[in-house]
């Protein structure tokens, strides 16, 4: 566990690797545009494209950068205000009108959620618990755990929907993560959030919310009962 008093400490480098870590976010949604172009070209319908390129940022973008998190940043604070700064970034174009048509789309605003729920989870556990590789726990199961689930539904049905087929893949993703990083407390919480994804109460608690929520409850359950 790390000193509580170096928890607020942002070190000058990290002003640097927050800078690259944004430019990088903004790279993907670049590579995504592009995408969007090719595989549209190749007659993949707009719908399943979107859904794609949402599942590619979910990995490149939320869980990369999650993974980097503990080994890069001594605080929760940058990584949280990078996060608020992209939630208002993809805000933005559903207030305007003006959708980021290769990945938003009109029916909801889930990225958003994603980007707050992804900083709020890391800065709380962060603080809660004082240990970084406990607090990207929940982010690294909405990115990788969601996209793994997303993928393998829109190759089966080619639209958005819930299935159990997804949810068992994505147990497969989150199980040898979850563990690796909290041992048996993270493969509990592999599990719980690996059948939350399956639900949601729209427009707030979507599977994002859900999967992070899940995560973070385990976490702190874990600590209280003295496992972690």
């Amino acid at each position: 566990m790390r000193d509580q008093n170096l928890l607020f400490h942002v070190e000058p480098l990290e002003v640097l690797a927050v800078t690259v870590a944004f430019a990088y976010v903004m790279g993907i949604l670049e590579l995504t545009r592009r995408l969007y172009g090719v595989l549209r070209s190749r007659g993949l319908s707009h719908n399943v494209v979107v859904y794609y390129n949402r599942k590619i940022i979910h990995v490149l973008a939320g869980g990369v950068v999650a993974l980097l998190v503990p080994h890069v940043f001594s605080s929760p604070l940058v990584p949280f205000a990078l996060a608020m700064v992209l939630a208002v970034l993809v805000y933005i174009p559903h207030r305007t009108g003006k959708l980021m048509h290769w990945f938003q789309v009109e029916d909801n605003m889930y990225e958003v959620n994603f980007c707050i729920v992804w900083g709020l989870t890391v800065l709380l556990l962060w603080l809660t618990l004082g240990n970084p590789l406990y607090a990207v726990l929940p982010p690294v199961f909405m990115s990788f755990g969601d996209a793994t689930t997303g993928v393998v539904r829109n190759m089966l049905y080619g639209r958005r929907t819930k299935s159990w087929v997804g949810n068992v893949a994505m147990l497969a993703t989150t199980l040898p993560v979850g563990y690796y990083y909290a041992g048996l407390t993270g493969a509990v919480a592999a599990v719980v959030a690996s059948i939350v994804e399956h639900y949601e109460v729209p427009p707030v608690l979507d599977d994002n919310v859900l999967i992070s929520l899940s995560t973070a409850g385990v976490l702190v359950a874990s600590r209280v009962l003295g496992f972690i």
